[in-house]
């Protein structure tokens, strides 16, 4: 009888071991599923800023407009998510009357990241999408927007908010300044853009899971030991844009790029590089400055090729990267906007990280020339 009873107990604290064992990896999964979110209504009332002379006779009243606001709160179940202080990631819905009857209402659809400082209540975001003119230029009916020269544009906004989350039962405020820019990156002419100044206020609601988790903190590698030795990457971009003269009629272009990168931290990566520039857009620009404007001096068979060295960071989340790079053509034929060039934009690496794909805008300072897509390898 102690013999059976001794095996009735070893089998019975199996049995829960087994159980447990089952079960455990299910409760983990459940508490893995949990997708805390948080919901945002925001009120704006701004100013568009006259950077260009060309669009002075657009800024007659005040834009107003709303944003409604989508947040996935991260809480450590990733490594990126502590070593950045837990930021949000989301999506926004951006609905702006320019306050002018020839830029009409815009309609914006964007990504965003928000980055919290001082005990999490001061907010930085910046959101990148894709935006709908309600009135875009027109030869006929609308010749007046010289801003907007096609219905679908490139849009970004940043910015700033002080932000208190779970007053009573989840619900917050927040009072806030940002700009939002409007431009189709010389997709289309004519493209002189818009930028507006606001002031906002509004609301939140943070779902219930997101009030009670507690954050981890899975950053104890100290950040170098992710550096990586000198790698070589060759990258493909290409795309459509247009001179600045309207009707000279859109051009593809390609870029090919060759860089040596060095990735010194879990935040950071360094890079060096050189552009190739095939930009047809400048060949047809050429020809008709050649004929337009005989005084210029244009000498016939011009190149319109350009080269360029480029200097560049990647500011890395997990398998996606905020690249900036500021560039000086050295091969630079004809003198089209100046020497200086920069790049922002975001790329995203797949498998191993050996295979990538980014979009960036390419401009000379805050003047666009083209929204780049690009695929690359990295040794």
């Amino acid at each position: 009888m102690p013999y059976i009873w001794g095996l009735y107990r070893v089998m019975r604290y199996n049995w829960w071991l087994l159980i447990f064992g089952v079960l455990s990896p299910m409760l983990l999964a459940q508490q893995r599923e949990l997708k805390p979110y948080a919901i945002e209504l925001d009120y704006y009332y701004g100013s568009i800023l006259e950077h260009n002379s060309d669009i002075a006779h657009l800024i007659t009243g005040h834009p107003t407009g709303f944003n409604l606001i989508y947040n996935r709160k991260t809480y450590g179940y990733n490594e990126w998510e502590s070593r950045y202080n837990y930021p949000d990631w989301g999506f926004t819905f951006n609905y702006q009357d320019m306050g002018n009857p020839y830029l009409g209402k815009n309609y914006g659809l964007y990504g965003h990241f928000n980055w919290y400082f001082w005990k999490r209540r001061l907010r930085f975001g910046i959101g990148q999408g894709v935006a709908m003119a309600g009135n875009p230029y027109d030869a006929e009916d609308n010749y007046q927007n010289t801003a907007y020269g096609s219905r679908f544009m490139s849009t970004t906004f940043l910015k700033f908010n002080l932000i208190q989350e779970n007053i009573y039962r989840g619900i917050g405020f927040k009072l806030g300044t940002g700009i939002i820019h409007y431009s189709n990156a010389n997709f289309k002419a004519p493209n002189n853009s818009t930028n507006t100044l606001y002031f906002s206020a509004g609301v939140s609601y943070q779902s219930q899971e997101g009030v009670i988790l507690t954050r981890h903190n899975h950053g104890d590698w100290p950040s170098q030991y992710y550096s990586e030795p000198i790698t070589v990457n060759a990258v493909f971009r290409t795309g459509l844009n247009e001179a600045d003269v309207i009707g000279l009629g859109q051009y593809p272009f390609y870029v090919f790029s060759f860089f040596a990168d060095k990735r010194i931290n879990y935040k950071s990566t360094i890079q060096l590089g050189v552009d190739f520039f095939f930009s047809d857009f400048l060949i047809h620009l050429i020809r008709y400055r050649q004929s337009a404007f005989p005084g210029d001096g244009i000498e016939p068979g011009l190149d319109y090729r350009r080269i360029g060295v480029f200097l560049g960071h990647e500011f890395r989340f997990r398998k996606t990267a905020f690249v900036s790079q500021l560039g000086r053509y050295f091969y630079w034929p004809y003198e089209f906007e100046n020497r200086l060039y920069n790049r922002l934009g975001l790329k995203r690496y797949f498998g191993k990280e050996h295979f990538f794909a980014a979009v960036t805008l390419k401009a000379h300072w805050a003047k666009a020339e083209a929204v780049e897509f690009g695929i690359g390898y990295r040794l």
